[in-house]
C-alpha cells in the first residue's frame, strides 16, 4: 500500500469518521455477515493508524491505572514521581490518556522532559485527554487501544485501579504466561493496595492448582519508585535492551 493509498484509507469518512458507538453494536451478538466484514476493516484501519502514529525511537513504560484520583492523592503523586523518575531515566511514558493516574504519569513524564504518549478511549465519561500528552492517539476499539499499550512496551507499571486496570494487568500476564511477549517486567505499586489481590493469587488460585507459585512472581509488587526503577533498569540489561534513549 503507498502512502497515498495509506492516507485515504486512514481518512476514509465511512469507516473511521463514524465510529463512535461501533464496538457496543459489533459486540451485540450475531450480526449479517457484511456488517461484520465491515467492521473487521474498521478494526484494521485503527490498527494502521495506531502503527502510523507512535513510531517511537527508545524504549517504552506503559503505566495503567485508574482514572478517578485527582491531583493531590497519594496514588496521583505516586504516578507522577514515577512518570518523572521514567522520563529521567530515557523511557517514554505511555498511558490510557485519560484522567488521574494516567495524567500524573504524563504529568511526571512532562516534567522531567521526556516524552509522553496516551492511548485515549472513546467512552461516555470519565475518559478525555490529558493536557500532558506529547502524542495522542484515540481508538473506539479496546482490544486495539490495548494492544497499543502492550506492543511498544518493555516494562508495565501497574497503579491502582479498578476493573480496567486488572483488565490490563491481567491480559499481560497472560501473554507474558503464555509466551505471546516476552518477560517484561510488570510492577504493581500502591502501599499495599495489591494484597488482597495476591493473597488470593497465592490462596486460592495457588491452592486450586489454576497457576503455580511461579506464575504469581510474574506480578512483582514494589513501594517505591526506586524499587521500580531498579527492576525495570536489571530487565533491559538482562535482555540486551538500552536503558536509555540513543544520543
Amino acid at each position: 500500500m503507498s502512502n497515498e493509498d495509506l492516507a485515504k484509507a486512514l481518512n476514509h469518512p465511512s469507516l473511521l469518521q463514524k465510529v463512535s458507538g461501533t464496538e457496543k453494536v459489533f459486540l451485540s451478538g450475531k450480526r449479517h455477515k457484511a456488517e461484520d466484514l465491515e467492521d473487521a476493516v474498521r478494526f484494521f484501519l485503527e490498527f494502521l493508524r495506531g502503527f502510523e502514529s507512535l513510531e517511537l525511537a527508545g524504549p517504552c513504560v506503559t503505566v495503567f491505572g485508574s482514572a478517578r484520583f485527582e491531583d493531590g492523592h497519594q496514588y496521583y503523586e505516586l504516578a507522577r514521581q514515577t512518570g518523572r523518575a521514567l522520563a529521567e531515566a530515557g523511557y517514554t511514558v505511555m498511558t490510557g490518556g485519560g484522567p488521574g493516574i494516567m495524567e500524573a504519569a504524563n504529568r511526571g513524564a512532562k516534567e522531567g522532559g521526556g516524552y509522553s504518549i496516551g492511548c485515549n478511549i472513546q467512552l461516555p465519561h470519565e475518559q478525555k485527554p490529558n493536557p500532558y500528552l506529547d502524542k495522542f492517539v484515540e481508538f473506539e476499539y479496546f482490544f486495539v487501544r490495548k494492544v497499543m499499550l502492550v506492543k511498544y512496551s518493555t516494562a508495565f507499571i501497574v497503579m491502582p485501579g479498578g476493573f480496567g486496570t486488572l483488565d490490563e494487568v491481567f491480559e499481560v500476564t497472560t501473554l507474558i504466561q503464555t509466551g505471546k511477549v516476552e518477560s517484561f517486567p510488570i510492577i504493581c505499586m500502591g502501599d499495599g493496595f495489591w494484597e488482597d489481590l495476591r493473597n488470593f493469587m497465592h490462596g486460592t488460585m495457588v491452592k486450586n492448582g489454576t497457576i503455580n507459585e511461579d506464575e504469581v512472581g510474574l506480578i512483582k509488587n514494589v513501594e517505591t519508585v526506586e524499587e521500580a526503577m531498579e527492576l525495570i533498569h536489571t530487565c533491559c540489561r538482562d535482555q540486551g535492551r538500552p536503558a536509555r534513549h540513543p544520543e
